[in-house]
């Protein structure tokens, strides 16, 4: 069962590469928004430091909603799905696993992408190492909680705006606290109870929401 959960996640992963340009899009879109807001607002430095938690964390958010709609359609409409939920692996591992490999070629490469934004955006240097743990703890919620939305939609047309109508009220508590956590740590307030606030929503989402996703994905496959 472990073999078949990787070896799933390994073919998203090797799909996504063949994807080119299209597995980028949403840290392409992620570079490009959050570099747009120093020419909006001005270059002073003490108003960019001031925002630049909150800018790296809504573009994040919404970079990671640009995939959301791939998650489960590609694999549904070319009838892979019905042979991945016949296999060996319950469905609520397939979710999983599909959620594993939306994080790594979404969430990750933000994450890898947010130190040079933020020296960009002028942000304090004591809320580096916050930011990244609060993007480790919050970008993989944003992915369980999509999964909802993409298999509640998956199999209808233009269902990438659905899914952006209802995953965006549940991740507004995610942003809150890792913004929260940021700038705790910046101006001194600590970022302590925000980062275990996160990691206690990561472990309720990573129980609550596969088998949310595979009950949506029964549905659309019966």
């Amino acid at each position: 069962m472990v073999t078949a959960f990787f070896s799933l996640v390994g073919r998203d992963l090797r799909l996504a590469m063949r994807g080119g340009i299209g597995s980028l899009v949403a840290v392409v879109f992620f570079v490009i928004a959050a570099s747009l807001f120093p020419l909006g607002v001005g270059p002073e430095s003490a108003l960019l430091e001031r925002i630049a938690p909150g800018v790296l964390w809504v573009c994040a958010l919404l970079a990671t909603m640009l995939s959301l709609d791939r998650m489960f359609q590609d694999d549904y409409d070319d009838g892979s799905l019905e042979v991945i939920a016949l296999g060996p692996l319950p469905l609520e591992l397939v979710v999983l696993a599909k959620v594993l490999a939306h994080w790594l070629t979404t969430g990750l490469p933000l994450i890898i992408a947010a130190p040079v934004l933020a020296v960009l955006l002028n942000m304090s240097t004591q809320g580096f190492a916050v930011l990244m743990i609060s993007l480790l703890l919050g970008t993989p919620i944003l992915s369980l909680i999509g999964s909802v939305g993409a298999a509640l939609t998956v199999g209808l047309k233009r269902g990438g705006v659905l899914i952006s109508l209802m995953v965006l009220p549940l991740y507004v508590p995610v942003l809150i606290f890792a913004v929260g956590a940021v700038e705790g740590a910046i101006f001194g307030l600590g970022a302590e109870a925000n980062l275990l606030i996160l990691a206690g929503g990561f472990l309720f989402f990573l129980v609550l929401t596969p088998p949310a996703s595979a009950a949506a994905l029964r549905m659309a496959l019966e």
